[in-house]
Formats: structure tokens, sequence, C-alpha cells
């Protein structure tokens, strides 16, 4: 319309007779104002008549999920399914899960109808109304993770237990902690839990449960919920259905003419996640990153230590030094197949097991649908010893009266039981298929042997290098697990031994690793210029490379770095000294000021890192109480943490002047402020 309007005028301006051009025109002429108006109509005319865009019809494709809906109110979906008991978890490894659902499914045999629920999925505020629901109660199964903190599920939860006045007046509840008592902060988050429901209101119906991983995890849940259950029957007027019975919780579906293409064949979340990589990547969707190095960190000696390289060029992956890299790995391929050999299966049937509860937010246990190899070799833990629930409904199908009583017997908590639990499957570790072929009456379907397996967990590793020097790669420090049982089985750790056969070709094609960062508040000090002290005896030595690297990237922009203190160590120097060439050339550099290396098996007598440490007390008192050095631990946290912080005590009380009990204060007030830190495990 404009292009037509100039047109025009331009017509009309030639028209026009040069003398009239040389009178003084108006600014609109009758021509313009005509103009004008034309445009203005058929402005007018087109907003009018114009034709709104039609919808283009959605069609929703064959066996394409329906959006989620999922339901975010756990009171309306009790109230809506007629359940009674929820039972929340914190899970990092999938244990609290574990026990969780064994509640929630003990609670049918007592007349009660349970759910067991993320407390991520949900919205906790919630808690206050359950008292709408008669006859009801709140169980928490609650993991704690690193220094006291809660896992990675349950931080929503926790953030808001601390933030939250509301009243949870006529709220029941019960909390079982899942903790590790070689760590500092032993169950920390159970008891903090616990703690904080009563403050609020809740009521306490049965005794906190201390579960220790560092002994019997196991029979420490079993022995509190043998005395829990009758003990809501009292409570709640209930009486038990009678004897135990094995209730299944999902149903098998076969799939004899599928599409392979929607079959899942490893994949933790999405389907083809690992053919179609987008971020971002976090558990649920691992990068697949290819390994560039993969090489022996020892010389000699029987063990293997090793050093790999990933590379995570163009993920978009972000990591700080002191991280930790979580890793997938896949169980062992003959011992898949032998399980499927001695259930006689076909291991690559494309099976679906479908939750019978439809109205569950977990609809499979593992992705589905999917094969029995797949679901063995990627989705199920078949190495660590079976819980005493999986015996229990296993038993059923040993044929062997005398096995089939047994296998119950090792699910109770009478002293016999435990004790038989504790000799032929704990001490003599005993995984399902040792236990299939030691049991020759014992042939469940598999299917059910898949319900009942946990879920192979991912496995973290302190990274071993830092992203400023290292922006597009993560290094992974690890020793080879491998031991021979009592009786007579080679066993091989899943993670260290998928880890070793990780080449970087592999029959022409790079080897790859499912994995994700998980965040760590094990950090370098803000400030450079502050001293650092660094225990890392054997692998534990991996997150200071990092911090080593991350040091001598400082010195080299100019920085003003404080004294870089190491103390590590290893049995020979002429076999295990790791990374022996990279800290002989920083300590050269000037990046590491002291190198204290203790080589435990060199003399008679071994030597410890708390032995040097003790060595060099006058030195350590003046870092720390002086110049505000910040202590780092990692490494084993059954002794070698223990034994160097008890060094750190009487360092405190000999050369600070204090009783051991100022001594221990004062440590703890370290930790407080951020300048005792520990990446440790058992």
């Amino acid at each position: 319309i404009y292009r037509v309007f100039i047109f025009i005028r331009i017509l009309s301006t030639c028209s026009t007779q040069p003398e009239a051009m040389e009178e003084e025109n108006p600014l609109f002429s009758n021509l313009d104002l005509f103009l004008f108006t034309l445009i203005a109509g058929l402005i007018i005319y087109w907003f009018m008549s114009r034709k709104k865009a039609e919808p283009i019809p959605e069609f929703k494709k064959l066996d394409q999920p329906a959006p989620s809906t999922q339901e975010t109110s756990f009171i309306e979906k009790m109230k809506k399914t007629g359940r009674n008991i929820v039972v929340f978890y914190g899970s990092q490894t999938g244990t609290g899960e574990e026990f969780a659902n064994r509640l929630s499914k003990d609670a049918q045999r007592y007349g009660m109808k349970g759910m067991a629920a993320d407390p991520e999925e949900y919205d906790m505020s919630e808690l206050s109304r359950l008292a709408e629901i008669g006859n009801s109660l709140a169980i928490f199964c609650m993991a704690t993770y690193g220094e006291g903190d809660p896992t990675d599920n349950a931080q929503d939860f926790y953030d808001w237990l601390q933030e939250t006045d509301g009243q949870l007046n006529g709220v029941n509840y019960t909390v079982f902690a899942l903790g590790n008592k070689t760590y500092e902060h032993y169950n920390a988050m159970g008891a903090y839990v616990d703690k904080r429901l009563e403050e609020l209101g809740a009521k306490r119906v049965f005794d906190l449960g201390m579960g220790d991983d560092d002994g019997n995890l196991e029979e420490d849940f079993v022995t509190w919920r043998e005395q829990f259950w009758p003990a809501m029957c009292e409570h709640f007027g209930v009486e038990a259905s009678g004897e135990d019975s094995s209730v299944r919780q999902y149903e098998l579906k076969e799939h004899n003419d599928i599409n392979m293409n929607k079959v899942y064949t490893g994949e933790l979340g999405r389907l083809k996640s690992f053919e179609t990589q987008k971020p971002p990547f976090d558990a649920k969707n691992p990068f697949l990153a290819p390994v560039t190095v993969n090489r022996k960190l020892n010389k000699a000696g029987d063990r293997h230590l090793m050093h790999l390289e990933v590379d995570i060029t163009g993920s978009k992956i972000r990591y700080e030094s002191g991280d930790h890299v979580a890793v997938y790995p896949t169980n062992d391929t003959v011992i898949v197949n032998r399980l499927g050999q001695i259930l006689g299966v076909d291991l690559d049937s494309v099976i679906s097991l479908n939750n019978l509860d439809e109205e569950s937010n977990k609809k499979h246990p593992f992705p589905c649908p999917t094969t029995y190899r797949t679901a063995l070799t990627h989705y199920l833990d078949i190495i660590h010893p079976p819980r005493t629930n999986v015996l229990y409904e296993l038993a059923q199908y040993a044929t062997d009266p005398k096995d089939q009583e047994n296998m119950r017997k090792m699910a109770s908590s009478a002293p016999e039981g435990k004790a038989l639990y504790q000799s032929f499957v704990l001490e003599d570790n005993r995984n399902i298929l040792a236990i299939l072929e030691d049991l020759p009456s014992l042939r469940p379907p598999i299917d059910h042997l898949c319900e009942l397996m946990p879920r192979l967990q991912a496995r973290y590793y302190s990274i071993a290098s830092s992203s400023k020097v290292h922006p597009n790669s993560i290094h992974i420090c690890a020793v080879l697990v491998e031991y021979t049982t009592k009786t007579g089985r080679l066993t091989k750790g899943v993670a260290t031994t998928w880890l070793k056969n990780k080449l970087v070709a592999d029959n022409g094609h790079k080897s790859t690793v499912p994995m994700y960062i998980r965040k760590s508040q094990f950090r370098l000090p803000f400030k450079a210029s502050n001293p650092v002290i660094m225990v890392g005896p054997g692998t534990g030595i991996a997150p200071f490379m990092g911090f080593i690297q991350e040091r001598g990237w400082l010195k080299e922009q100019g920085k003003e770095v404080g004294e870089t203190v190491l103390y590590c160590g290893c049995r020979h120097k002429e076999e295990d000294y790791l990374y022996q060439e990279e800290l002989e050339e920083a300590k050269k550099a000037g990046v590491i000021t002291k190198l204290n290396v203790a080589f435990s098996r060199d003399q008679e007598q071994k030597v410890y890192v708390q032995h040097l440490l003790r060595t060099n007390k006058e030195d350590l008192w003046r870092q720390i109480h002086t110049d505000n050095a910040h202590i780092y631990i990692c490494g084993d946290a059954r002794n070698m943490a223990r034994d160097v912080q008890t060094v750190f005590y009487e360092i405190a009380e000999e050369l600070g002047g204090m009783t051991r009990t100022q001594a221990t204060d004062y440590i703890k007030k370290l930790m407080t402020k951020g300048r005792y830190s520990q990446d440790v495990w058992s």
C-alpha cells in the first residue's frame, strides 16, 4: 500500500506544471488527503477481512507416551487409592529406596496400604494434611550423604524442613536412618528429620532406627522392621494377616513382535539418548565420553592402578577441582550369560515388567521394554550379595524343603537366621549367581528375579584434573578391585573391571564412558594465598592432582599462591608411586612447596601419612594456627581419615596447649569454617 502511495504521489508531482511548482503550496494537497483516506480504508479492510490461521490438527504417533500428568499431591493420591501409609526415601545409592519399597509392601500384610514416595516428586508442604487420612503414618528412610548432607533427591525436603514454621500436629511418623559409623556425621540426616518433625508438632510413633553400613545394614533394618510392625499393629489396633506371603509388584509382558527401535538398550532415561546426545547431561541423561587415555600407573606389583582420561569436548559439561565424576558401568558378560544358562532362558527375549499398581509413579523397575540381557547387563546389580528380602521372596521356588527353610530363616531376625545369613551370604560373599549354583533346587522365574534385584548404581570418582588446565578432559584414578572369596570364586569389582577394559580404541571403535558431574564442597580456598595441606594416600591423591594443576595455573597467571603441601603414600617407591613424574615436576617448579611421601612397606616398620604428619608437627601448627591453612583429607574413612584426625588433635594439644576436648572443638571449628574438608569412602 505504501509503495502504491509513493508511485501515485510521484505521478502527480510529475504532471504538475512548472510554474505551479514555483507557487507556495499548502502542507497537504487534496490529492494527499484522498490517498491517506484510501490507504486507511484499505488497512481497515485488510484487518477486518483476513482469515485467522486454522490450527493444524495434531495426530498422536502410535505408541507415543501421553504427556506426563504426574500427581504432585501425595495426599490426594493416597485418598484416591485408599492408602494410609506413605514411605518417603532419601537415597543416593538405591538402598534407601529399596528399604522404602519393602516397608510399603509390608503394609499389605498388616491390613494397611502403603506407597513408597520420592520427596523430590511431591509437594512436601502437604505433610500437615496427612492427619486428614485416618490411621495414617509417614515413614522416612533417610540416608546421609557426604559430610552429614541430605541425598540429592531429599535436598528440597531438607530445605523445606529448615525453613518451615508450619505445624504438623496430628501427623504420625517414624524414621529409619541409613549411614556409616566410619563417617564423621553418622546418620546426621535421619537424626535431623526425626528431631525436626517432632519440633514441628508431629508425633513419633516408633523410635528412630539407626542402620550402619560399616557393620551390617541389612541386619539393622530387619531387626528394626520386625519390632516396628508389631508396635504399629498395637498403635492402630490392627492385626497381622497371618503368615507372610510373597507379593508381586510387577507383571511380566513378553513382546514377540516389536519394533526394536522402541526397545531400551541401556539408556537410563530417553530412548535412543545414547545415539542422539542432547545436553544438559545428568544422572538420567549421561554423556558418552570417549576414552582418550587408559594407562597403568604402577610399574610393578600384583595390583592394577590406572589413570583414565575422557573427552568432554562439545558436551557443555563444566566441572571444578574437587568435583566427582559419576560413571555407569556394566556387569561382566560372563556372569550374565551364566545366569541365563542356569535359569534356562533366552536372554534376548524382549520383555516389560509393568507395575500392578496403575497409580504408581514408578511404572517399571528399570527402563522397559528391554531384553533380559540388557536388564542384567545395564540395569540390575547382580554382583552384591542379595538382601534378606530377596532370599525370602525366592524361597518359594526352591524344590528342596531344606533350602526353602534356610532361605526363609536367613530373612528372619532370629539369632540363628542372622548367623546363617552372615556366614552363608556375607562372609562367603555369595552373589545371586553363587547362590543359584550352590542351591541347585532353586530355579526361580527370571522375571521375578529381575523384579527383586536392586538397580545397578553409578560409581563416583574424585576428579584428578583441573578444568583450568584441562577444560575438555576429565581424569580418573582408580585401583582394580579383585579378590578370591572363601568359596574359591574370583570376584571382580564391577566398575574398576569395566574401566580397566575401556581401551582407547576397541576393534576400531572408540570406547565411551556414560558419565555426568556431581558437584562437591571439596574446594580450594577462595584466596589463593591461603596455604593448603593435602593428605591423600593411595588413590586418595586423585583430587589433589587437580588442586596441584590449578595452583600451578594460578601461579602462571601471576597470582600470589600460598604454600602447597602434599602428604601422599604408596606401598613401594619402585612399584606404585602414583604420579611420581608429575609430582616431582610440580615440586621442581615450586608449585608443591613440600612433598611428603610415605612408602609404607619399603622398611620393616610400616610408615603411613599420619607418621609424616607427626614428624612435621611444628610446620603444620604454624600453617594451621597462624597462616590460616586449609586442610584436605581424601581416601579411606575407616582407618586413615580417623588416624589423621587424631594426629591433628594431638598437635593442637601439644603445640596449642589444649586439652583433648579443646583440641577436638578446635578441629570441629575448622570443619565448620570450611578449613578442614574430607572426601572419604569406606
